[in-house]
């Protein structure tokens, strides 16, 4: 499968929420969708409470459609109240490189 949608978002943490952000994330519905090629977490190394994800998806549309679904509508709602502030995004599709799992 080719990836033809990505994005890279920083998202701030409440004060003190960014290990609980992080743990929400890495149980992401996204994750088990086949239409979901990349989903990495990292944080920043100075500021524990400041997380970013990039995913990449096999088309805009997918994305889409997997947003508007119940699953991830119900996901969304438990992530909200961990959000510290104004998240950002910047569309990046991921094209190669190494990530490790664990």
């Amino acid at each position: 499968m080719t990836i033809n949608h990505g994005f890279h978002a920083t998202i701030p943490a409440q004060p003190g929420k960014g290990d609980a952000l992080v743990a929400l994330l890495l149980e992401a519905p996204a994750l088990h969708h086949d239409d979901c090629l990349v989903f990495l977490v990292a944080r920043s190394a100075s500021n524990p409470d400041l997380v970013f994800v990039t995913e990449g998806w096999t088309s805009r549309e997918a994305h889409g459609r997997f947003f508007e679904s119940d699953i991830a509508r119900t996901y969304t709602a438990r992530f909200a109240p961990l959000v510290g502030g104004e998240s950002t995004y910047v569309d990046a599709v991921p094209v190669g490189g190494k990530a490790p799992l664990g």
